[in-house]
């Protein structure tokens, strides 16, 4: 195959540094300017994931770098994926699919190595489709511990003959010394690859900076292509983290505000699933952990998790079960996606050890449910039907919604509980299957649909029915802007943003290219 692309990589110096946003950044910036993008991460490590049309497993980020360059999501564009299941162990996702469990040890020296012919396949089926691919790596390149292994810094820059920027996070502190130090940590030959440095998150006065930059380049004889400030006007997804802004701890007193509370698991996974809810104007979204206080919240999530008996034995452990359950009593509703709809039945089963140790956990009690975990995953796209009713869905019933499932476990309704959902597309196939489960009271359901929340006008019902049980009155749909749209709104602030400050005129011709294409 003809391999015709550009490549760039987007390093850091270390993880969090905003690597993942920025190459979203150029992505959408390479669009503008009328070329065709791909966003590439050979390794990714984040429970935060997506499904695509084909039923393949990829990491979340590069779904939104994806959407960013307006393309539809492959898992060329994130051929191995990790989901921590525990304490140094991982299940392994490739292309799409999960090859199994493994620890820490055992996939840095006996399956990554192999991996490599993986990443370099996709890699080279984008760069036949594509003008440029602009490339992610992982922490840091200057981990000497893993640099013999390693599959997503500098071996990848290698492979694609990429010129490599390194982003500093000067919102911490120490992005100099960061800076510096990377590259004295890193062979020659790579030193030589590192075209130059993008120092993010900058805060106050930039020409209070520009003795630091001037320094940078002498110290290191390479240019500082830009200074990104710390914006806060618009949200991108986050990658695989909570950030710490959004564990608020109180409940919001406001009048006419809805609060909504997220239990923070230990091993959250897909928490972008309530980013839609955060965007509405009359919900204040939290996420709520080990010593933060749940207080009186209007609706409880419990969201997925990659180790559903484990974080299902950490909410026991924690106390917060017991309150997630006296307040359900007291009238709370409770919602449960994917894990977290695991945890609201009455048993959780795994008999061949496929999540834990543990064959077997009572659950919160709060569903007429049954959970089997069994080794086969459920990867797949689905378009649905509302057919629960009660108070928080009757208001939808009969309307579809769209999203996807990754899950393997398999529940069963026991007396009491009747179907949310009837599942009548999955990937692109008709079918007809119940999904998920509402209690007798409808006060609590659950549902192994993921991106539930990015159906406007599902969302918008369900907070009306929060608001109509507060005594306020409904808001209309037409008011909040439509997930879709306001991401694209996002991904445009964010380029203006980097645009202004960086200098493309030297990215285009570490690139090769001549900058925007003509008629632009």
């Amino acid at each position: 195959m003809a391999i015709t692309a550009k490549t760039i990589m987007v390093q850091g110096t270390a993880s969090h540094v905003g690597k993942s946003v920025l190459v979203a950044a150029l992505c959408r910036i390479f669009v503008q300017d009328g070329y065709k993008v791909a966003p590439f991460k050979s390794q990714n490590m984040a429970l935060n994931s997506f499904v695509t049309k084909g039923g393949g497993e990829m990491g979340r980020a590069q779904v939104v770098q994806a959407e960013a360059a307006c393309v539809e999501p492959s898992v060329d564009m994130n051929p191995i994926l990790l989901k921590p299941t525990g304490h140094a162990s991982s299940q392994v996702v490739v292309l799409g699919r999960p090859v199994g469990n493994l620890s820490a040890q055992r996939y840095h020296t006996d399956y990554a190595p192999k991996a490599l012919d993986v990443i370099e396949g996709a890699l080279d089926r984008l760069r036949s489709l594509y003008d440029i691919i602009v490339i992610e790596g992982a922490g840091s390149p200057a981990e000497v511990n893993l640099q013999e292994h390693e599959i997503v810094n500098m071996r990848i820059a290698r492979m694609a003959d990429a010129p490599v920027l390194i982003v500093a996070d000067i919102d911490k502190g120490g992005a100099l010394a960061s800076v510096v130090g990377t590259l004295e940590l890193i062979s020659p030959e790579d030193r030589d690859r590192v075209a130059g440095f993008i120092i993010n998150k900058f805060r106050g006065d930039i020409s209070l900076f520009k003795p630091a930059v001037d320094f940078l380049e002498m110290k290191t004889g390479k240019p500082v292509f830009g200074v990104v400030p710390y914006y806060q006007d618009f949200r991108i997804q986050e990658e695989d983290t909570v950030s710490e802004d959004r564990r608020w701890a109180e409940q919001v007193q406001d009048p006419g505000w809805v609060d909504v509370a997220v239990i923070q698991l230990p091993h959250i996974s897909n928490f972008t699933d309530f980013d839609p809810l955060e965007d509405e104007p009359d919900v204040r979204l939290r996420y709520v952990g080990k010593g933060s206080r749940l207080g009186n919240p209007d609706l409880i999530i419990i969201p997925g998790s990659k180790n559903t008996i484990g974080d299902l034995a950490f909410l026991k452990r924690s106390g917060l079960a017991s309150k997630i359950i006296g307040l359900h009593k007291s009238g709370t509703p409770v919602v449960g996606i994917c894990g977290g709809y695991q945890m609201l039945g009455r048993e959780l089963n795994d008999p061949l050890h496929t999540e834990s140790e543990i064959p077997r956990i009572e659950g919160l009690g709060l569903l007429d449910i049954s959970t089997t975990f069994a080794p086969e995953k459920v990867t797949t796209q689905v378009e649905a039907q509302v057919d629960g009713g009660g108070p928080l869905l009757k208001g939808a019933m009969g309307s579809l919604v769209t999203g996807y499932e990754i899950h393997m476990g398999r529940t069963e309704l026991v007396s009491g509980a009747s179907p949310a959902f009837t599942i009548l597309m999955r990937s692109g196939e008709k079918v007809h299957y119940t999904d998920g489960a509402v209690s007798q009271d409808g006060m609590t359901f659950g549902t192994y649909i993921h991106g539930i929340f990015d159906n406007d006008d599902f969302r918008r019902t369900i907070i009306n029915r929060l608001r109509r049980m507060k005594g306020y009155e409904p808001l209309e749909a037409a008011l909040a802007t439509p997930s879709v749209e306001q991401r694209h709104k996002d991904f445009e602030k964010l380029a203006s943003v980097v645009r202004g400050s960086l200098d493309m005129d030297k990215i285009y011709s570490v690139l090769g290219l001549d900058g925007p294409k003509e008629g632009l």
